[in-house]
């Protein structure tokens, strides 16, 4: 294992809500062959749960995500968005995982829950999802 950070950071805990793992990556900005240059890069990964009636529709809404949403990720300085589905002992649950390359996240975020049509996608998604009881008791999906 190269790098212990990246396999803990890839471990799917069906009971875990929201992690996060710090990481310092040397990346090559430029493409060229210029020498690399160090770009702090947070990882984060989330899970909850999805309804199963629902998992046709939650496949064909990501399927053809809105460009409007898309474009606010890629603003907020999040990078390889990705979502996994896996089932678990007769339940469905959704893992998320993105990059953070900004220097605020709070800013970033709060940027994205400003957004119209952000909010519109999550009153289209939130409604399929069966939040973890610690997100629950939070009132999040």
């Amino acid at each position: 294992m190269k790098n212990p950070k990246t396999f803990y950071c890839s471990v799917f805990i069906p009971l875990l809500f929201l992690f996060a793992c710090n990481s310092t990556s040397k990346t090559n900005l430029s493409g060229s062959n210029q020498p690399d240059t160090v770009q702090h890069i947070k990882r984060y990964g989330s899970i909850t749960g999805l309804k199963p009636e629902k998992i046709a529709d939650y496949k064909k809404l990501h399927a053809a995500a809105w460009p409007g949403v898309l474009k606010k990720i890629s603003e907020c300085n999040i990078k390889n968005y990705s979502i996994y589905l896996k089932e678990i002992e007769g339940k469905t649950y959704l893992f998320s995982y993105f990059e953070y390359t900004g220097s605020d996240f709070a800013s970033d975020m709060k940027k994205m829950a400003a957004d119209k049509t952000t909010q519109r996608w999550w009153k289209e998604t939130a409604p399929m999802q069966i939040p973890l009881p610690n997100a629950a008791a939070k009132g999040e999906t």
